[in-house]
């Protein structure tokens, strides 16, 4: 279902070929290229059947994808959904036949997964710009980067606070 989500902004009407979906899962963002007449092309994981990897975590674990063409309502479910091209103000779409026969072109193909590197998103946006661009492993980064950072900081104060109670005075 189209998302209800008043802090999202409305989606522009019903997807055109070309465009980038956003779906919603619990605990992230899965995305998706429309192809046209209700079918997307999207990554899905190898050792999954095509039932469980639409919504399944394990997709963002696995380090290989199939791509494959699915019905777009089949792949949602349950979830919401959203047609959303963000990135057309920084990057020019290439022309639509071309996305599409970009994408046809690679359906059935298992390529390589990595969430940080090579993900859904970057998936989607290399068909869509030629260019893979995602967010979504921009921010997963940064918040690595954080947790590294506060982790070996805390390191750190530990071996000083270790050390200046061994210190006999």
């Amino acid at each position: 279902m189209a998302s209800n989500d008043p802090d999202l902004p409305d989606p522009p009407g019903d997807p055109q070929p070309g465009d980038l979906i956003e779906i919603f899962r619990p605990a992230y963002q899965h995305w998706a290229l429309y192809l046209g007449d209700g079918y997307i092309i999207n990554l899905t994981p190898v050792d999954e059947s095509q039932a469980a990897a639409m919504s399944s975590v394990k997709s963002v674990f696995s380090r290989k994808a199939v791509v494959r063409m699915q019905l777009l309502k089949e792949v949602v479910g349950s979830d919401s959904y959203r047609v959303n091209n963000k990135y057309d103000h920084n990057h020019t779409p290439l022309p639509v036949s071309e996305i599409i026969e970009r994408a046809q072109d690679l359906i059935g193909q298992e390529v390589s997964y990595d969430l940080l590197g090579s993900n859904c998103e970057h998936f989607v946006t290399l068909l869509r710009y030629g260019e893979g661009v995602s967010e979504q492993a921009t921010r997963a980064t940064g918040a690595i980067g954080l947790v590294t950072a506060a982790a070996s900081a805390f390191s750190v104060l530990g071996l000083i606070n270790t050390r200046s109670r061994n210190r006999p005075f």
